[in-house]
């Protein structure tokens, strides 16, 4: 099932274009990891994705409703210091799926409790969000946007500012999310040796797309042997 066709497409920001020339497909399962350095387009992209921003030219065609996508923000530091409990944070991701119920229902409890389990963060259900650590938080986050991603998990440097070990965590975390639930993940980062290492497909800006395909081809392209030296790295 294709999710995603995105057909000469250019976005703008702040009334320039910031990212031109999108010429790729996103199929359910998979992984894509969209790369690049700081101010390469990224996050407009994503924005594009989520239908926050309309091209300026071509067109972005989304394959599946607005709501079964599930979307993993970069914090802000007002964001971090937000007073609820674990729990109620995971729990808020099931918004999208109440439509006009004023209160969460037992599945929105059941999927919030399931995607707790799974993320491995039981033991910070009643916790605080404010108190936790960067990587907590993250994983408390990830949680609460798998409680909305009935398809697509969208999630923008979900590493950002995080320890290498606790970054490694992370990673396996969606790639075993992926794997195991089926849900296509579409991560910014503009660490390409970890995208190379879990990602199936890579789509490669620099203000507009130089590379998009799988892993292997990008690997063995002119643009994987520049940036990620040809191999992926542990």
């Amino acid at each position: 099932m294709t999710l995603y066709i995105c057909k000469d497409a250019a976005l703008g920001y702040e009334g320039s274009v910031a990212v031109r020339s999108l010429n790729f497909e996103v199929r359910s399962g998979d992984y894509l990891c969209i790369a690049g350095e700081n101010g390469s387009g990224k996050s407009t992209l994503l924005k594009g994705l989520l239908q926050l921003k309309t091209p300026v030219e071509g067109s972005i065609m989304l394959g599946v409703n607005a709501d079964e996508i599930g979307y993993l923000p970069q914090q802000t530091a007002a964001q971090k210091d937000f007073p609820a409990s674990a729990y109620e944070v995971v729990l808020s991701g099931r918004i999208s799926s109440r439509g006009i119920l004023p209160f969460y229902s037992r599945k929105d409890r059941l999927t919030a409790n399931e995607n707790i389990e799974r993320l491995g963060i039981k033991p910070l259900r009643n916790r605080c969000y404010r108190e936790l650590s960067g990587g907590q938080q993250q994983r408390v986050l990830l949680a609460r946007a798998l409680c909305a991603a009935k398809k697509i998990l969208l999630l923008d440097e979900p590493a950002a500012g995080l320890d290498p070990v606790i970054t490694k965590e992370l990673y396996r975390l969606i790639e075993n999310i992926n794997h195991e639930t089926g849900v296509t993940v579409i991560m910014v980062s503009h660490d390409i040796n970890s995208a190379v290492k879990y990602a199936s497909h890579i789509l490669h800006l620099k203000t507009e797309q130089l590379f998009f395909g799988t892993t292997a081809d990008y690997l063995n392209s002119p643009f994987g042997k520049m940036f990620a030296g040809g191999e992926s790295n542990d």
